[in-house]
């Protein structure tokens, strides 16, 4: 009898190569394709000889290979590729049969998808997959969304393969309808951005303020990786800031300082704007790698435009090193606070149920914003599935308050000596604005009503009574 595949996978990239032999060594058989058919031989022949691999050379071939309900992945390129592939496999196909995306798509399309497949008898899965290369073969974060009837055929396989938490709950769950686990993905990206960020501008610190070392900071990076900022940046960080080359340098000090991006922080931004939330720290993590595109200009400004005059040396190294940790983690908390905010505004407009204790579980393991503090998040909704904001829950109102002082002397400093802290003092500005139940918006609606009639409504007035002054 001929043997059939529990699953297809298109795109045998690095990204779908480790996860097809994450998914093998569960013991499913995974039929393969690639639109360049020799990489099917050679990964038949070479990573995948002698496993339960089944190469295929042409789209027909690979629905043939496949049990009912037939499970086809696409690990190829977002955009026009999920389309054109899609478009390819739907002649194969059955009612009921169940096409994933597992790319970087922007949640949008994977709504589109989900529709119009629904619309041929078929079933979409557009799913988050966050871990990079390294999580695609060892155990990565999922994020699936889509048809919530396509779950029950793909969930054992994707929790089989994910990464798991110490007591091994997977860190995959179904997240919601059409595009949710895309979005999800997307807040992941997003934050993860916010974090990188929030990184380098410590490093910033600590190297110019301080004159902290490579090997020193190594040092810090690795103390905290101990401790409540533990996480997969800040170990890598470490790392990095530890790696010498063949000639003995530090790699890091090699590297050209222009940071590269591929859109999904953007994203973020482009649907907090969309979705009126203020989420400014991720924000000005994305405009601070465009600043850094612009590395000509800022040689030709840094020999033009003048900072502070004489800078003041920071008294107390090791007090302050302490505040640039207490810091970061401030400003890390409020970044996921208004990733969750997104998260909430989202679900009302896109009719989603999402689980926001259990959307920490999938972080908690395998993707790259991993780290110890998500736990709190998941506490944090287990007391209350109903808070409204992260930054009210007493774990993060206590860090809140501990930590203020050592946040706002870091932004301060840093801002006296000339140094640039975006996304460091955005949360800052953010934590304060939240915490105003009064901000000047009285004065900003008085002048919108004087130059264009737009009217206010009145301290002294029921909400949604309008009123307009002739200044």
């Amino acid at each position: 009898m001929e043997q059939k595949g529990d699953i297809g996978l298109v795109g045998l990239a690095v990204m779908g190569e480790n996860l097809v032999l994450n998914i093998e060594s569960r013991g499913y058989t995974v039929a393969v394709y690639n639109r360049t058919t020799e990489k099917v031989d050679k990964f038949v022949q070479g990573r995948g000889a002698g496993k339960k691999f089944i190469g295929t050379h042409t789209i027909k071939e690979l629905a043939a290979s496949l049990k009912r309900p037939r499970k086809i992945m696409l690990m190829v390129k977002a955009g026009k590729a999920v389309d054109e592939f899609i478009e390819q496999l739907i002649p194969f196909l059955e009612p009921g049969d169940i096409i994933i995306d597992g790319g970087n798509s922007h949640f949008p399309d994977s709504i589109r998808r989900t529709k119009y497949l629904e619309s041929k008898g078929l079933l979409f899965i557009g799913t988050g997959v966050s871990g990079g290369e390294e999580g695609a073969l060892k155990g990565p974060s999922i994020m699936p969304g889509g048809s919530a009837a396509a779950w029950p055929a793909v969930k054992p396989i994707f929790q089989a393969i994910s990464a798991k938490v110490d007591d091994g709950t997977p860190c995959c769950d179904w997240v919601g309808n059409d595009g949710a686990g895309h979005f999800v993905k997307m807040v992941h990206n997003g934050i993860e951005y916010g974090d990188m960020q929030l990184i380098c501008e410590c490093y910033q610190v600590m190297k110019e303020g301080l004159g902290m070392s490579n090997k020193e900071m190594h040092e810090e990076f690795a103390k905290w990786n101990e401790g409540e900022l533990s996480s997969y940046l800040i170990e890598i960080t470490r790392d990095i800031l530890g790696y010498k080359n063949e000639e003995k340098k530090y790699t890091v000090d090699l590297i050209l300082d222009t940071a590269g991006q591929k859109g999904t922080g953007k994203w973020t931004s482009v649907s907090a704007l969309d979705l009126g939330i203020p989420m400014t720290m991720v924000s000005e993590a994305v405009f601070a790698r465009c600043l850094s595109a612009v590395k000509d200009e800022r040689v030709i400004a840094s020999k033009i435009l003048k900072g502070p005059g004489k800078k003041k040396a920071i008294a107390g190294k090791k007090a302050f090193v302490e505040d640039i940790r207490k810091a970061m983690y401030a400003s890390k908390l409020t970044s996921y606070a208004q990733g969750y905010m997104l998260m909430r505004e989202a679900a009302k407009e896109y009719k989603w149920d999402l689980n926001y204790g259990g959307i920490a579980l999938l972080w908690r393991g395998g993707c790259i914003i991993r780290s110890t503090f998500l736990g709190k998040i998941k506490e944090a909704y287990d007391k209350n599935p109903e808070l409204i904001n992260l930054l009210l829950d007493s774990y993060f109102q206590k860090v809140m308050k501990n930590y203020q002082d050592s946040w706002r002397k870091v932004v301060a400093t840093a801002t006296m000596m000339g140094i640039p802290v975006p996304s460091m003092s955005s949360s800052l500005a953010f934590y304060d604005g939240y915490r105003h139940k009064n901000l000047p918006a009285n004065l900003l609606q008085a002048q919108r009503d004087y130059f264009g009639a737009h009217t206010y409504e009145r301290v002294d007035k029921p909400r949604g009574e309008f009123f307009h002054t002739n200044w």
